[in-house]
């Protein structure tokens, strides 16, 4: 059977596809990131003339080059952002601005809910992710990876009888959705696994070991699955 020119053909192609294949979808998905931040930094070309910017003389897309031009733009704009935010004057602006956005009519309910989101999970912020967890979710007998965002929450807990504590399950591959849930504390599992770690494991579908993990595996002589 080995010997059969499609058994060899099968085996080398699975095997340059094991290869190819992370390369090829790295490169696919910077094309696609590249693409849908270039829908939005695009829009600071808009002054200037189609014809100039864009393929056909202004009746096809944007060429790549205005694209990757206007991204770098983006990025020199935000540093120059982050740079001011660092005087009063960048602070008196900033201010100003976040107060105007919040007066505009259902622009600040999007505005101030991803403003909140954004500051629950910045690193300096006491209420981004404390500690990973486990818990029963979606059924008893099945655990899921979550994150603590909170355990302060008085009203919840004179009303619920008991000590409850926020849980953010996060969706996997991508970490960024997922299901806030409030548990009595005791039923919550702590991890000795560093938040990164839990990110990452996520990230990975459970393939990346956390550290601990595949140091204490590594003292048993086994290498980490």
């Amino acid at each position: 059977m080995q010997s059969n020119p499609f058994y060899h053909w099968r085996t080398n192609f699975f095997t340059g596809l094991a290869v190819v294949l992370p390369a090829v979808v790295s490169i696919a998905l910077l094309r696609w990131i590249f693409g849908t931040v270039s829908n939005v930094t695009d829009m600071l070309l808009v002054f200037m003339p189609a014809r100039l910017t864009h393929e056909n003389a202004g009746q096809g897309p944007m060429a790549w080059y205005w694209s990757l031009f206007a991204l770098v733009l983006a990025l020199a704009l935000i540093t120059l952002i982050g740079h001011s935010a660092r005087y009063y004057a960048g602070k008196q602006l900033i201010e100003w601005v976040d107060q105007l956005l919040l007066r505009v009519p259902l622009l600040n309910k999007i505005y101030g809910a991803l403003k909140q989101v954004n500051e629950a999970l910045s690193s300096g912020n006491k209420t981004a992710f404390k500690q990973v967890v486990l818990i029963e979710f979606p059924r008893p007998g099945v655990h899921t990876v979550g994150f603590i965002t909170g355990d302060q929450n008085p009203e919840i807990d004179r009303k619920t009888g008991r000590k409850t504590v926020c849980v953010f399950v996060p969706t996997t591959p991508n970490p960024t959705g997922g299901f806030l849930m409030l548990l009595p504390a005791n039923e919550v599992i702590h991890l000795d696994m560093s938040v990164a770690d839990g990110i990452k494991f996520i990230i990975s579908l459970g393939a990346i070991a956390p550290e601990h993990r595949a140091a204490a595996m590594r003292e048993l002589g086994r290498p980490p699955s």
